[in-house]
């Protein structure tokens, strides 16, 4: 573990390591992402590639030491083929150091995607996006569905986390997945979608998320956080981003940009200043579990391996 003290500046600010843990990749020349494809309207990042390139340029004045590449909606007839074509690409090696692989856990063949998965040395989970509109949860919850579940089970005996994607009227489900699986590290997306910004709207998903945190096989990535909160302020994110870590704590939280879906109403600086503007208040070994340790932790990534002083400054 670094010293507190290495990773701020001289006006508290973090200034360590970063992993990016929650950003995406996709060329759309391969016709490979059905929900960028169909909409011919897409504008912004979800008009153009998204390719290493850009990443690095997003983040340029940055010390990301290592990222996680989470599942971008391949085409789910062949999950694995985002596998290979990740591995394809030319690429700093720390850049999708580790892969959050696409999984239907209801799909007949899942022992052998998970199988192959495991298998593989980047990929250390899985994410099947199972958030739904208020509506038709309570016509039908996925993870309460018994085929499904016999897809989390598999799951289960195999070495992977799952991240999980959800609206707060879905927390009552998820929390029940949970203790039923305790084996499994269930990794809540996107500061568990805060959508509803009224107060009594703030207050359910506040309450929903510590209730969330009594289960100790949930952690929380505090990522996109603009995709809720599109005409945002610093004191608006502040709100999200500091009941998250008090819900939750310095050790349960990993921060992300879900580069580049935010830059729909943000960018990757702006997203880091807010992080850094917002937590400066913090301890510097807090920061470092935040900013870094936490994700190497939960995604399997050494730090004897990620922390090269040959990768830029480990420290400010």
């Amino acid at each position: 573990m670094m010293a507190a003290n290495s990773v701020q500046d001289a006006n508290g600010y973090y200034c360590g390591p970063i992993i990016d843990a929650h950003h995406h990749l996709w060329d759309l020349s391969n016709c490979s992402h059905p929900w960028l494809s169909a909409d011919k309207n897409q504008t912004g990042a979800l008009s153009r590639n998204q390719l290493p390139e850009q990443y690095l340029i997003a983040s340029v004045g940055y010390n990301v030491i290592a990222t996680v590449h989470i599942e971008a909606g391949w085409d789910p007839a062949n999950p694995f083929d985002e596998i290979t074509w990740l591995d394809s690409l030319q690429r700093p090696d720390w850049m999708a150091a580790r892969y959050v692989a696409h999984a239907q856990l209801a799909k007949p063949n899942i022992a052998n995607l998970l199988d192959r998965y495991t298998a593989h040395p980047r990929v250390t989970g899985v994410r099947e996006i199972v958030s739904k509109s208020r509506k038709a949860a309570s016509e039908f919850e996925q993870m309460d569905d018994p085929d499904w579940r016999r897809g989390m089970e598999i799951l289960a005996t195999h070495d992977l986390s799952f991240d999980l994607l959800i609206m707060p009227w879905q927390f009552g489900a998820a929390l029940r997945l949970a203790n039923d699986f305790p084996q499994t590290l269930f990794i809540l997306n996107h500061c568990g979608a805060p959508i509803d910004r009224t107060q009594a709207g703030f207050d359910d998903w506040k309450n929903g998320l510590c209730s969330l945190a009594n289960a100790p096989n949930i952690v929380l990535k505090v990522s996109d956080m603009v995709a809720y909160d599109q005409k945002w302020t610093l004191d608006s994110l502040a709100q999200v981003v500091l009941t998250c870590v008090d819900c939750f704590g310095a050790d349960r939280i990993m921060l992300a940009s879900d580069h580049p879906v935010e830059t729909l109403y943000a960018t990757f600086d702006s997203t880091y200043i807010a992080f850094k503007t917002i937590l400066k208040h913090l301890s510097g070994s807090d920061l470092y579990k935040l900013f870094c340790a936490n994700a190497a932790r939960y995604y399997k990534m050494a730090e004897t391996q990620i922390l090269d002083p040959t990768h830029g400054n480990i420290s400010c």
